[in-house]
This record gives C-alpha cells, structure tokens and sequence, in this order.
C-alpha cells in the first residue's frame, strides 16, 4: 500500500531534498506551502490537519526559524515566532495524528534539530533552546509513542544551501569549512538520506535519539 509522508518546509534546501527521497521511495508526499498551513498559526495548522482524509504514516517536522539576534535584540515578538514554529508546531501536528499512527500499529516522525542544541554561536540564543527543547521533547516521546510509533531527531551542522550562502560571505563560508573535520558543508541530500532512514520500515529500534550529523564539528 502507498505510504504518505508529511513534510514541512519542503519548498527549498534540506527538506527539499526530503521530498525528493521519500518521492524517489513512492511516498505520497504532502509538502504543505504557507498558504496551506501556516506554522505561525495555531489554528490554521489544526485546519489544515483536519481536511487530511489520508492516513500519515511518516511526519518529517523540517521547517524552522533561525532569527539571529544577541540578548539586547531578541525581542519578544521574534522569540515567540521561534517557539512557535519551531516547537509548537511539531507538537501540535504529533498530537494530531499519533492516534491514527497507534491505530496502524506503525509510525515514523523525525524532528530536525540544530548542531546549536549542543553547541551555541553569537547570536544563536532564542534558535539554540527551541532546538534544544526539540530534542528533549524527542526523547520523551518515545517513551510515550513506543512500541509502534518511532520518533527521532536529526541535527545537521553547516549545510550547502541558499540560506547558508546568503547569511555567510565566501571568506566566512571558507573559514566554517577549515573548522569542520571533514573539510567541506554538507549536502541537502546527505541529511536526506538520513532523514529518511530513520523514518523509514529499514529502523526498527532506533527511537529517542537526536543524531548528529556534521561532519565532526561538535565532536572537537
């Protein structure tokens, strides 16, 4: 039977690159645009949840918001719009759909995470505890979810994306890449690919754990 995943924040970079491998898989692959379920709102993420008459069978909780700010100018607005997007969303679509995963006596879910839940930057303070929150809430909701609902999460470093492009100048862009063991960014589709195996049938014991993937860089 045809599976469906459902991914958010799959229009560009890495969860484009999910998109594409769970396609690649025969997944049917619902990638909800902003119009469609807006992450900033509560109530037109449980509106887009309720008009679903397919089963979910994979959630891949991909889209985030990485407001870089210092303490003087995180302000309240900006650090809500991360909580919100970054954490409260993931949670209000599991809450909505693990009956329906319970009842099939399978489920996936994977939360993409940060390497800054374990490690901290400039400016990286609001992102940094949503994502560190993210993974705890991970760990827990595996006890909870287990045995038929498997739930991790998935932190990559520095990644080859647009975004990564426009936030960093070549000269910065060259000197994160001598700072990495593996001497290079990683591509979208290498995170993908992890992605995918974690919420695919291929894991049958891995659940609750955040997994890092970045070439070396928190491991120095």
């Amino acid at each position: 039977m045809e599976k469906t995943a459902l991914i958010t924040g799959g229009s560009r970079g890495i969860g484009l690159e999910i998109v594409k491998v769970f396609e690649k898989h025969a997944y049917k692959v619902l990638a909800p645009t902003r119009e469609e379920m807006d992450l900033r709102d509560h109530n037109s993420i449980v509106a887009y949840c309720e008009k679903l008459d397919k089963t979910i069978d994979v959630i891949v909780n991909n889209a985030g918001i990485n407001a870089i700010a210092t303490i003087e100018n995180l302000n309240n607005e900006v650090f809500q719009d991360m909580i919100q997007v970054n954490l409260l969303a993931p949670l209000t679509i599991i809450q909505f759909f693990k009956e329906k995963m319970r009842q099939n006596s399978i489920g996936r879910i994977v939360n993409i995470s940060s390497i800054w839940s374990a490690v901290s930057k400039t400016g990286r303070g609001g992102y940094a505890a949503t994502k560190s929150a993210i993974n705890s809430i991970t760990k827990t909701l595996s006890i909870e979810l287990a045995p038929n609902i498997l739930i991790n999460a998935v932190a990559p470093g520095f990644v080859n994306t647009e975004l990564t492009r426009q936030n960093n100048s070549p000269e910065e862009i060259k000197n994160i890449t001598s700072s990495i063991p593996m001497g290079r960014l990683a591509e979208p589709a290498e995170i993908a690919r992890l992605v995918y195996f974690l919420a695919s049938e291929n894991n049958t014991y891995i659940t609750g754990q955040t997994v890092f993937i970045d070439g070396g860089y928190t491991c120095k």
